[in-house]
């Protein structure tokens, strides 16, 4: 059996970074790379709708490591996900991969002081041991969505298509189309889909917030043609970084205003036909949910268009051949597209046994965003909700990369953060959104204080100013062999 000092699960871009800091910051730890798919990329291999693209921007979105080169800053699924294959196949990490090889169980024993993973590759079961789980597989559930009940979906004739698993021979031209949902995917597929459909209807039952950023970002396309590689990057990334956070908190500091700029910006780029106020003016202050991006404002174009429209409304019923509203409206369609959510949950969905027993992440506490009380030598590498993703991502990677020094240091073999106050009756899950989907969930993940070291994702200088000058062992409680318990 083969067994490592580290086992990443996920090869999207948080495992991909992860391989790369164990590589450089612990080169002489032995570590494998458990990827379910047959190739690199994570969302980006796995996600295939009409228009899939991110919405950050990739100089900071992308691997802090790995310069972004394409003009492109906010790019599609295709570049992505190449980036990110090039980006392993440059650093030797591709070698590292085990591609096909979809975690089924882990479990962990204090006697051995070791993880055991059981592993399905095609039809062959097997297992490997690790000293340390890093799970880097995201926080949605990659076989379901989310189960949005959809009164009288049973009764429509036509296609019914959810944008986790596209139909790849599903031709929407000349056909009538509606895509029910207001997030990103939503936003994201309207424009695409109106460019051949006869028609496409954004179905809403609450408003979003809707901002239109280039897809280029001038000023470093100006820092690639008059620098070098590495110090345009430099630049471009901070440049990046500081525009991202400034904007940020001025949506968390200043909602009344930030809201105001919102629905202004979009009565600009909106048609007259539709009212702002009702289509994109949320009940929710911004940043309680995530933005939806636009790049060059295509979002807002499509709307022009005499075949797209957009209604914010309660679904009656669906019939054979469409959508009734609450308000009566009629809306016809060939297509139903269901983008209503995510399946939440945390470490790739697998149940942990530590010592015979069934860990449940719900009644756990975050530590500092990257591991969970009550399950010893693990990571839940989860990145930015807010911020861009990998930024978050590699924070905690780097957390844990300091928790393993100090394991190190002091001869532990294991680390299980612990936590006094086990009342979960005062705590707050990790992720405050608002979101259908986060707060279906909420059983599924981990609980938070707000006091450290017990608290979710924060924000890259908060987490920054933690690895340099926060504490690894407060909260936690290693094993050292010669001392048990310590």
């Amino acid at each position: 059996m083969e067994e490592f000092d580290f086992v990443i699960i996920g090869a999207g871009l948080s495992g991909v970074d992860a391989a790369y800091r164990l590589k450089t910051q612990l080169p002489h730890c032995s570590y494998t790379v458990l990827e379910a798919q047959g190739e690199a990329g994570g969302t980006w291999s796995f996600f295939n709708f009409p228009g899939i693209r991110s919405d950050s921007q990739l100089t900071v979105f992308g691997l802090p490591w790995r310069p972004w080169v394409h003009e492109k800053d906010v790019a599609e699924a295709s570049l992505i996900r190449e980036y990110i294959q090039d980006a392993t196949r440059a650093e030797g990490l591709d070698k590292k991969i085990q591609f096909g090889h979809r975690v089924a169980g882990v479990s962990w024993s204090s006697e051995e002081q070791r993880w055991t993973l059981a592993v399905r590759a095609g039809d062959l079961a097997k297992e490997c041991k690790a000293k340390f789980l890093l799970a880097c597989s995201g926080y949605y559930d990659y076989t379901k969505p989310l189960e949005a009940k959809i009164p009288g979906i049973e009764n429509f004739q036509g296609t019914v298509a959810h944008p986790q698993f596209w139909p790849n021979d599903l031709d929407y031209a000349n056909k009538k189309v509606v895509i029910i949902g207001s997030g990103a995917t939503a936003v994201t597929m309207l424009p695409v889909v109106a460019q051949t459909a006869s028609h496409v209807t954004m179905l809403q039952r609450s408003p979003s917030y809707v901002f239109s950023i280039p897809s280029v970002n001038h000023f470093g396309a100006w820092t690639k043609r008059h620098f070098p590689e590495h110090l345009a990057h430099s630049i471009n990334w901070w440049w990046s970084f500081l525009e991202e956070y400034i904007f940020v908190f001025f949506n968390l500091l200043f909602p009344s205003q930030a809201r105001k700029l919102s629905l202004s910006l979009a009565k600009e780029q909106l048609p007259d036909t539709i009212d702002a106020d009702i289509h994109f003016n949320p009940k929710y202050n911004p940043m309680e949910q995530r933005l939806c991006m636009c790049p060059d404002g295509d979002f807002f174009r499509a709307l022009h268009r005499e075949n797209c429209d957009i209604v914010t409304d309660h679904i009656e019923t669906v019939t054979a051949d469409g959508i009734l509203t609450k308000s009566g409206v009629k809306l016809d369609a060939d297509i139903i597209v269901t983008a209503t959510g995510l399946h939440v949950h945390l470490l790739g969905g697998l149940t942990p046994i530590v010592d015979g027993r069934a860990f449940d992440v719900g009644t756990s506490y975050a530590w500092r965003g990257a591991m969970l009380t009550g399950l010893p030598n693990a990571g839940s590498v989860i990145g930015y909700t807010v911020n861009s993703w990998t930024l978050g991502a590699d924070a905690s990677v780097k957390l844990l990369i300091k928790v393993w020094k100090h394991m190190q240091k002091i001869g532990a073999t294991s680390v299980v953060p612990f936590c006094e106050d086990e009342d979960l009756s005062s705590s707050l899950p990790a992720v405050a959104h608002s979101s259908t989907y986060f707060v279906m969930a909420e059983s599924r993940l981990p609980r938070i204080t707000g006091k450290s070291p017990w608290y979710g994702r924060k924000n890259t200088i908060y987490d920054h100013w933690k690895l340099w000058f926060g504490s690894v062992t407060k909260g936690m409680r290693y094993t050292v062999p010669s001392k048990k318990n310590q």
